[in-house]
C-alpha cells in the first residue's frame, strides 16, 4: 500500500529545514531506522554531500539516520532495499535528468507503489505526478523525458502563489501558466501552497496542512479545496 507525503516546500518562512513537517514525518517513517535520501535536485548548486548533511541534521531530531544515494555503488539496489525514501527540492529538470541517467525512475516508482514510505518536497514532490510539466523551475538541463513517477493521477504546482491584489507586477501568474499547460494537456493540476502537503495512503489522497489548495481542470474554473479534502476521485 502506498504511503507517501508530498509537501509543497521543505522550509516555511523563518522556520528551520523540515521543522513544520517533523511531527508528521515521525509518524510517517515510524518503522524506519534509516532513510535513503536523493539529493539530485541540488538547490542552489550545493554538493550532494552538503545537501545530505542538511537532511541528516533534520532527521537526527527524530532519531532517523540518512544515507545519500550518491554514495551507493548500486543506486537501484539501494532504492529496493531502503526502509524509507526522501527526495528533496531544488531544480526539477536536474532531478529528472539525474533519475533517468542513473536508470532509476522506474524502479523508484515501483518501489514506492509497493509500499516503501516516501517523502517528497518541492522538486521531489513535482516528480510524484504524471509529468514534471507544471514545475516552476528553469529548464537548466534537458531531461530525456518529462514523464515522472506517476504516484498520483494528476500534476502538481508546488509553491503555488496567488496574485497580489495591489501588486503592480504585470507578468503572468501561476494560474496563467497552468492555463497555458491546459491548452495542450488535459491532466488535472493541483496548486499546492507552502505549508500544505498531500498524504497518500493506498489509493486515498488527502490534502493536509492549514491552507487550502487550488485545483485546475481543463476548460473549467479553478476550485478551492479546503484542508482534509479527499482527492481520490481524480483517479
Amino acid at each position: 500500500m502506498k504511503s507517501i507525503i508530498i509537501a509543497s516546500t521543505s522550509t516555511l518562512h523563518e522556520g528551520s529545514y523540515l521543522a513544520y513537517l517533523l511531527p508528521t514525518l515521525q509518524q510517517h517513517f515510524k518503522d524506519c531506522k534509516s532513510i535513503l535520501f536523493i539529493p539530485f535536485a541540488r538547490p542552489g548548486g550545493i554538493t550532494h554531500d552538503e545537501y545530505t548533511e542538511k537532511v541528516t541534521q533534520a532527521f537526527a531530531t527524530i532519531n532517523i539516520a540518512v544515507k545519500g544515494i550518491h554514495t551507493c555503488e548500486d543506486a537501484a539496489a539501494a532504492i529496493k532495499n531502503a526502509e524509507g525514501i526522501f527526495t528533496g527540492g531544488g531544480n526539477t529538470f536536474l532531478l529528472v535528468t539525474q533519475l533517468y541517467q542513473h536508470n532509476i525512475m522506474q524502479i523508484l516508482s515501483e518501489t514506492v507503489k509497493n509500499g516503501t514510505p516516501y517523502l517528497g518536497t518541492s522538486a521531489g514532490s513535482n516528480i510524484c505526478g504524471l509529468s514534471m510539466q507544471t514545475t516552476n523551475d528553469m529548464p537548466i538541463i534537458y531531461p530525456p523525458s518529462f514523464q515522472t513517477l506517476g504516484l498520483i493521477p494528476f500534476n502538481l504546482n508546488p509553491h503555488y502563489l496567488d496574485p497580489q491584489i495591489n501588486s503592480t507586477h504585470m507578468g503572468e501568474t501561476r494560474e496563467t501558466r497552468i492555463k497555458e499547460f491546459h491548452a495542450f494537456n488535459s491532466i488535472p493540476v493541483l496548486g499546492l501552497r507552502e505549508g500544505s502537503w498531500l498524504e497518500v495512503k493506498g489509493n486515498k489522497i488527502t490534502l493536509k496542512g492549514a491552507l487550502s489548495a487550488r485545483l485546475f481542470l481543463k476548460d473549467q474554473n479553478p476550485e478551492e479545496l479546503e484542508t482534509e479534502t479527499d482527492l481520490s476521485h481524480l483517479n
